[in-house]
C-alpha cells in the first residue's frame, strides 16, 4: 500500500482530505444548488474539523451537525461557515449556540419556546429551521402539530425574535429509490411547506435530500441538499461508489505484532471457534473491539495481508485478532489493511458491511479507540 504506516505506529486510520473535497465537488456539481455537508459524529469517523474544512474546500455552502457541541467545536476551530444543529433536547445550550451564530432546528412548541427565551435574553435574532415529520417517525413535528408550530414561529418572526430560514424533513427509504414511501413523504412535505408559506414563512429554504436522495432522487433536491456519507466516498445505495464519481476517503490498517507456527488441530482465540486444519503460521494483529473492530467479525471479515485477502481466524478480542496465513511470508511489523478504497486489493468498508449485515456508516463511525488518525492530502489545510 502507498503511505505505509510511519515510524512505530501500531495502527492507524488514514483519511484522504483531497478525496473528501473531490467528493463534495462531485455532489455539488451534480445538484447545481447549495449543499449542506453533514459532518456530525466526528465527521462520520473522519475527524470533525478536518472533514469540515475539506468539504468547504470542495464547495460546500454550509455544514450540518447533530448536536450543539459539534457546532461549537467548529466555531472554536475558526470555521465561520453557516452551521445547522438539529438534535436539540430540553435544556440544550441554546444561548451558546446563538452567541456562536449557529442555526437551530425546532421540532416542537417547547423547543421554540427555549429558542425564543435565549434569543430575547441575548438580544439576538435566532436563525431557525422548522422540522416536520413526513413519515420517518423520528425528528420533526408530526403533521397534526405542524400548523400550531408554524403559527407560533410566524408570530415570533414577525416580532423579530427569530428568522425561519429552513423547512426540512428526513427520508425513511431514500436508499430504495422506488419505495412507495418516497412519494408519500414528498407529498406530506410539500403540504407542510405550503402551509408554512401561507403563514408568511416565505424565505425559508426547503431541504429533504440526504446522501441517497442526492444521488438518486432529483425530485427531492428542492432548495438545497444535505448529504453525509457520500461526502466520504461511500455509496449510500450499497454499490460501488465509483459509479457516482466518489472515492472512499478512509483506510484502516495495522502492523502485525507477532507471528508463530502452530500444529494442525490448534484452536485459535477465545472459544476455539477456529481450528487450524494443518500446520500453519498465525499473525497477531493488535486491534480489537475496544478499537471499534466488531467482535462479531471473527471468522467473517476479510483483511489484506501479504498480498491476499484473508478472513479473521477465530474471535475478535478486545485488543487483537488473529490471521491464518498458511505458509506465506508474514513477519512482525508487516502491514494488514482492514478496509480502504480497494485500489490495491484491500477489502472495502462495503465488503465489511455486507459480511456484518450492517451498513458502512456504522463501521466508519465506530472505528477509533487506540487507532491513530492520520491525514493525507491538502484540502482545507490551514
Amino acid at each position: 500500500m502507498t503511505n505505509a504506516i510511519p515510524g512505530a505506529a501500531r495502527a492507524e486510520v488514514v483519511v484522504d482530505l483531497d478525496a473528501i473535497a473531490a467528493n463534495t465537488a462531485v455532489l455539488r456539481g451534480r445538484v447545481g444548488r447549495p449543499l449542506m455537508a453533514v459532518v456530525k459524529a466526528d465527521g462520520y469517523g473522519h475527524g470533525l474539523v478536518p472533514a469540515a474544512r475539506a468539504v468547504l474546500a470542495g464547495g460546500a455552502d454550509s455544514l450540518g451537525v447533530a448536536v450543539i457541541e459539534e457546532a461549537l467545536a467548529l466555531r472554536s476551530a475558526g470555521i465561520t461557515a453557516p452551521v445547522l444543529a438539529w438534535l436539540n433536547g430540553p435544556g440544550a445550550d441554546v444561548a451558546a449556540a446563538l452567541a456562536a451564530d449557529v442555526e437551530l432546528s425546532v421540532n416542537a412548541r417547547w423547543g421554540l419556546a427555549e429558542v425564543l427565551a435565549a434569543a430575547r435574553a441575548g438580544g439576538r435574532t435566532a436563525r431557525v429551521h422548522l422540522a416536520v415529520d413526513t413519515g420517518l417517525s423520528r425528528e420533526g413535528a408530526p403533521p397534526g402539530e405542524w400548523p400550531d408550530l408554524v403559527a407560533a414561529a410566524a408570530r415570533a418572526q414577525a416580532d423579530g425574535d427569530i428568522a425561519v430560514v429552513g423547512l426540512w424533513s428526513h427520508m425513511a427509504y431514500a436508499d430504495a429509490p422506488t419505495h412507495p414511501t418516497i412519494g408519500a413523504q414528498v407529498r406530506v412535505f410539500e403540504e407542510a411547506v405550503e402551509l408554512a408559506r401561507g403563514a408568511g414563512l416565505t424565505d425559508a429554504r426547503r431541504h429533504l435530500a440526504n446522501s441517497a436522495a442526492t444521488l438518486a432522487l432529483p425530485e427531492t433536491w428542492y432548495d438545497l441538499v444535505r448529504p453525509g456519507i457520500a461526502l466520504y466516498g461511500l455509496d449510500p445505495l450499497g454499490g460501488d461508489p465509483a459509479r457516482h464519481g466518489l472515492r472512499p476517503a478512509m483506510t484502516v490498517r495495522a502492523r502485525v505484532a507477532l507471528t508463530k507456527r502452530v500444529p494442525a488441530g490448534a484452536g485459535i482465540s477465545y472459544g476455539h471457534t477456529y481450528t487450524a486444519q494443518r500446520e500453519t503460521t498465525l499473525a497477531l494483529v493488535p486491534v480489537g473491539y475496544a478499537d471499534g473492530v466488531p467482535r462479531a467479525m471473527g471468522n467473517r471479515a476479510p483483511v489484506l495481508a501479504a498480498g491476499a485477502q484473508r478472513t479473521i481466524a477465530g474471535r475478535v478480542c478486545m485488543d487483537q485478532f488473529v490471521l491464518d496465513v498458511g505458509d506465506d511470508d508474514v513477519a512482525p511489523g508487516d502491514e494488514v489493511v482492514l478496509w480502504g478504497p480497494g485500489d490495491e486489493g484491500e477489502p472495502t468498508a462495503q465488503q465489511w458491511a455486507d459480511v456484518a449485515e450492517t451498513i458502512h456508516y456504522e463501521l466508519v463511525t465506530r472505528i477509533g479507540g487506540r487507532f491513530v488518525r492520520r491525514y493525507v492530502g491538502s484540502a482545507g489545510s490551514v
